[in-house]
């Protein structure tokens, strides 16, 4: 299994994620559209995993290649037969089952056999010389945990020596999802076909997939004319959201924002917030927060106000604000609840994070001026379910607490999902395992806060904040690895990845330096 939190996906994936049903129709009506046949485009699939195979493991002799009865299984037998043609050997194992092969798989199963190529049942001793095994057992129409005897094949290949290759999605990760139910393919590439999945994406997909790779079986030009219902935002797009500033601009125009919480023993969560939001462009930041909290606090950051939550300086705060986050190290006592009482009816930008969800989950109401930010604990208490029906369907989660909160729901975990009342959706891909610690969510909702007070749109804040908390732990975790990755070290990067034209900039200064 590939490291996945060091090694991102290429930049070459495309940043349109659709519906795994609604790949199944727009292969066929691109197929017509184009004038093509799908076994043309089962070709291209098997070829374009070739392809990636080839250049992974030049030096594999030895394939195995293991075939399902389905249209994935059929990409398997197209893969095998251009190996064969190199003159590679091949060992190819094909479930066996009563029900007639899709015509498209049929016919490259045919091919392969015609070819000389042979296909062996699954209970044959494995050969134990394979240099690369090739998994294209289930694809993306499994809905279920795998059944026997498909994932006591999962488990033979991954119990294998040799690295696998998945073909459009790893067998038992399902596509819409992210879930895994049941066993897994653990693979070192995926290669995906047509468009990515959202399965592909979020969920345990991470631990999974390996490195991704995509091709669009020359369908291009007709999925650009597509609109898709999902976006993957990644670092390249930061440019996008957090332009140049005007020379002429000063701290007034970047936002004034408020930042409530930090009760008794939490000045860490309310310290952490307050120095995001001003490592990621807030003009102005104030904190109210309980009254021995004050001195550390300005110790630690002076550039910060710093105020004791008082009935007066809360209404005095909330007139000044242009934007409020409250949340970090808050409490569920009457001291955090009297001042979400009062937050709660204010129309400016919002959001609310930790002890203001749970206490959301205890009275819930709509706003359409604010954003959440809950990992999957918290989600499941707004939704009176458990965290395993969270991570079971992250991005319908999301969608039913953005029916029910309203505003912009942000679904934290391995692929965080973005989702508006204005059925925008996304799925964040930066991150990596080392934000597994303690203060990353507090450090978010400063970063979401300051952009919202430099008049990002709530979703477009919610999604670039989301993604530079991410790049900025990508950036360390190069650096450094994953493990022991403090919140407040994501202070040292963040400021790099809020100014993109700057990274640009350097970039370009390096490459110059490097070659000339």
């Amino acid at each position: 299994m590939t490291d996945h939190t060091m090694k991102k996906n290429p930049a070459s994936i495309p940043h349109s994620i659709w519906h795994a049903d609604d790949i199944r129709r727009m292969e066929r009506e691109a197929a017509d559209c184009l004038g093509l046949t799908l076994y043309e485009l089962m070709q291209r699939a098997g070829e374009a995993a070739f392809q990636v195979v080839r250049n992974a493991y030049p030096d594999a002799r030895h394939w195995l290649v293991l075939c399902g009865h389905g249209n994935n299984g059929g990409d398997g037998y197209v893969v095998a037969r251009l190996a064969n043609a190199l003159g590679l050997e091949v060992t190819l194992l094909a479930q066996e089952s009563d029900k007639p092969l899709p015509e498209e798989a049929e016919q490259a199963r045919n091919t392969w056999l015609n070819a000389g190529g042979i296909i062996h049942t699954p209970d044959i001793i494995w050969p134990q010389e394979v240099d690369v095994i090739i998994d294209a057992l289930s694809g993306t129409g499994l809905t279920h945990a795998p059944r026997e005897p498909l994932a006591k094949l999962i488990e033979r290949a991954n119990a294998h020596t040799a690295p696998v290759v998945a073909i459009d999605i790893p067998s038992g990760l399902l596509a819409q999802t992210g879930a895994t139910p049941g066993a897994v393919i653990n693979a070192v590439h995926t290669v995906t076909f047509i468009a990515l999945k959202p399965g592909l994406l979020t969920g345990k997909a991470r631990d999974v997939t390996g490195r991704i790779h995509f091709n669009a079986l020359g369908l291009d030009a007709w999925l650009a004319e597509q609109d898709a219902p999902i976006q993957r935002f990644d670092a390249s797009q930061l440019a996008h959201w957090l332009t140049p500033r005007r020379p002429t601009s000063h701290k007034g125009s970047h936002g004034r924002l408020v930042i409530i919480g930090g009760d008794h023993g939490t000045a860490g969560a309310i310290r952490m917030a307050g120095e995001a939001a001003l490592r990621a462009g807030a003009g102005l930041v104030k904190v109210l927060t309980r009254s021995e909290n004050i001195a550390p606090i300005l110790t630690a950051r002076p550039e910060l106000m710093v105020d004791a939550l008082t009935p007066h300086t809360l209404d005095e705060s909330l007139a000044w604000a242009d934007v409020v986050v409250i949340g970090p190290g808050l409490g569920q006592q009457e001291w955090g609840k009297k001042a979400l009482q009062k937050v709660e009816n204010v129309r400016k930008p919002m959001l609310w994070d930790a002890d203001a969800l749970n206490l959301l989950a205890i009275n819930p109401d709509k706003r359409h001026n604010r954003v959440i930010t809950p990992h999957p604990g918290e989600a499941a208490r707004l939704l009176g379910c458990s965290i395993t029906e969270i991570e079971d369907d992250r991005l319908l989660s999301a969608q039913r607490l953005v029916k029910r909160y309203g505003g912009v729901v942000v679904l934290k975990g391995a692929g965080t999902v973005v989702a508006s009342e204005h059925n925008a959706l996304g799925i964040i891909d930066a991150g990596n395992a080392g934000m597994a610690s303690g203060g990353m969510g507090d450090v978010l909702s400063g970063i979401i806060g300051a952009l919202l007070g430099q008049k990002l749109t709530p979703y477009d804040a919610a999604c670039a904040g989301c993604v530079a908390h991410g790049a900025a732990a990508d950036v360390l975790a190069a650096r450094f690895g994953t493990r022991g990755m403090l919140a407040t070290d994501l202070f040292t990067t963040l400021q790099r990845i809020v100014n993109p034209d700057v990274i640009d900039v350097y970039h370009d200064e390096s490459s110059n330096s490097a070659t000339g």
